[in-house]
């Protein structure tokens, strides 16, 4: 089931002309959402601020701005069979919406934490960082090389080694009493969840900081973690990659500074 361009479809597959740009180039745009409590209006839904998301790429990229009530009706449609909503936009501004399950371990993955691999390569690195489009081939791959050697996680970097984010999220680090996260001007997603934590955060006067994570920087890192808006807070115990394996303690006390602003 999913729905587009005003039509909610009950198939597994999708009409498109072969000379879609979305197909030939990859040329769309989208967000993901968790939805919570199977309502848009809800505070850790983030409606509004995923629209902007769209409508800050659309207007950069000159494209069609899609019909925004017919746009969320094709959400509301879904969102009561689905937790986690995700809609792309065409350049010449239709709609497609698809829904999907919450991950099954995710339970077990923000208790227990996971393994990152250092994706170096120059390969795994996005254009056009600071926007979602269907151009995410280098952090899919990065995604699928730390799969293959039993990692869950790609960490993505920069040319000179200094860590951005991962593959389908945004980095957190703490030491010294203090969270950090690598700060946008280096070339990344400005995350959702990330900015609800920053003013979290902020707002309970907890030390947070927005900085470049180089080589020096993460060698005495407690705790490293990521988030995005499905699956709020992630830690990482272990990151492999490096010139030898590291492995990072889950500081309970630290991690529920940030965990408890997902609370619903």
């Amino acid at each position: 089931m999913y729905w587009y361009n005003g039509k909610l479809v009950e198939s597994d597959n999708i009409n498109l002309s072969i000379s879609e740009p979305a197909l030939l180039y990859g040329a769309t745009v989208f967000t993901t959402m968790r939805v919570y409590q199977q309502s848009l209006s809800h505070p850790l839904t983030h409606w509004r601020s995923h629209c902007d998301r769209l409508k800050h790429s659309i207007i950069s990229f000159n494209w069609q701005q899609p019909d925004w009530e017919r746009l969320k009706v094709g959400v509301e449609s879904l969102l009561t069979y689905f937790p986690v909503i995700r809609i792309v936009v065409f350049p010449d501004g239709k709609e497609w919406i698809t829904g999907r399950q919450l991950p099954p371990d995710l339970t077990t993955k923000q208790q227990k934490g996971i393994t990152a691999w250092v994706a170096k390569d120059s390969i795994y690195r996005r254009s056009l960082s600071h926007h979602k489009t269907g151009n995410y081939l280098p952090a899919y791959l990065a995604l699928q090389k730390a799969r293959q050697l039993n990692a869950q996680e790609a960490i993505l970097c920069d040319r000179d080694g200094n860590w951005l984010e991962t593959s389908t999220g945004n980095l957190w680090g703490y030491k010294g009493g203090c969270w950090h996260t690598p700060k946008l001007e280096v070339g990344i997603l400005p995350g959702i969840a990330r900015s609800h934590l920053l003013n979290c955060l902020k707002e309970q006067a907890i030390p947070v900081a927005e900085n470049i994570w180089t080589s020096e920087f993460i060698q005495d890192l407690d705790t490293i973690a990521y988030s995005n808006c499905v699956v709020q807070i992630i830690p990482i115990n272990r990151v492999s990659g490096l010139i030898r394996n590291k492995q990072h303690h889950i500081l309970a006390s630290s991690l529920q500074d940030l965990q408890q602003y997902f609370q619903n």
